[in-house]
């Protein structure tokens, strides 16, 4: 198989406008797909509160974009916490898969009353503004607690794999699930890849979006952290199966840029890739509070 690498050519902010419950907030995990004509793009995206503020830990919005840039969200959440307990402090961390139907399966977080406890949730509709609820997607285990941030793809073989953030001796790490269909039932596999010694992602490991362009080499922007919580999005690409690492990043794609203040956020996390006009668009946000969309351009070896 051939080996790969990427750089970063460009870096834009992404706009969502909307009502004073998501312009007022700040915003996180920005999950961007192509909608069904040209220049037409969607997005489900997490709004919290500003820091400082209290309330619930996210509701998810869904919004438009004719140009991947600038979105309008609508009039009230897609996913909003309630009024059962596994979500009643919070929904975050979207993840849509569409169906051959036309309908959608959706993942997230759900958050329990006590604003601590995550649990991985699902909802699904023949649209996204007509989802309901259909309670746990994966639930958590003794050895892999809080499980969420859902990243799913179907192989060439026909198999569905889930990838997956758990919480295991005080670090997040990346767990792997296979499963007959979209929505399960999901088996736990073994850990598809692990933290390296002395690099940047030598703690925590955290999933991220597919780049399934090469279906025999699918490709995981995935995010990555040293124990202190600095985030940074790398790649690791896999054969066919995700049952062997083929290449790994030495260095991260992205990291925020440098703070002055070494207590301030040092944050980037990704959430999306779109392919649009022969760019690869990654979406991501910056110190969990700023959405933005790189421009990836991919190179052989």
């Amino acid at each position: 198989m051939a080996e790969v690498d990427f750089n970063v050519e460009n870096i834009e902010p992404v706009i969502v406008h909307g009502p004073d419950a998501i312009s007022q907030r700040d915003l996180m995990s920005p999950y961007v797909w192509k909608g069904p004509h040209d220049h037409d793009y969607r997005m489900m995206v997490r709004a919290v509160p500003r820091m400082g503020e209290t309330g619930d830990t996210g509701t998810i919005w869904y919004a438009k974009s004719d140009d991947g840039l600038t979105f309008t969200a609508t009039d009230r959440p897609a996913i909003a916490p309630g009024p059962g307990p596994e979500d009643a402090g919070g929904c975050e961390d979207p993840t849509v898969v569409q169906l051959p139907d036309g309908g959608y399966v959706v993942y997230y977080t759900g958050v329990a009353a006590d604003g601590r406890h995550g649990e991985m949730l699902y909802a699904a509709g023949p649209g996204i503004e007509h989802l309901k609820k259909k309670g746990v997607a994966m639930a958590s285990t003794p050895s892999e607690g809080n499980v969420k941030e859902a990243t799913v793809d179907r192989t060439k073989a026909g198999r569905w794999r889930m990838f997956y953030e758990y919480a295991a001796n005080g670090a997040s790490l990346i767990g792997l699930a296979t499963g007959p269909d979209v929505d399960g039932p999901w088996q736990h596999e073994r850990q598809p890849f692990a933290p390296r010694e002395g690099m940047w992602d030598n703690f925590h490991l955290s999933t991220g979006p597919l780049l399934t362009t090469d279906k025999n080499q699918p490709v995981m922007f995935y995010n990555g952290a040293t124990e202190d919580a600095r985030w940074r999005i790398g790649w690791i690409a896999f054969d066919a199966e995700y049952r062997k690492v083929i290449d790994r990043c030495i260095e991260p794609l992205i990291a925020p840029p440098p703070s002055p203040n070494r207590l301030a956020t040092d944050i980037a996390f990704a959430a999306s890739v779109v392919i649009a006009g022969g760019h690869i668009w990654l979406y991501f946000s910056r110190a969990d509070r700023a959405l933005f969309r790189a421009t990836i351009r991919r190179y052989g070896r």
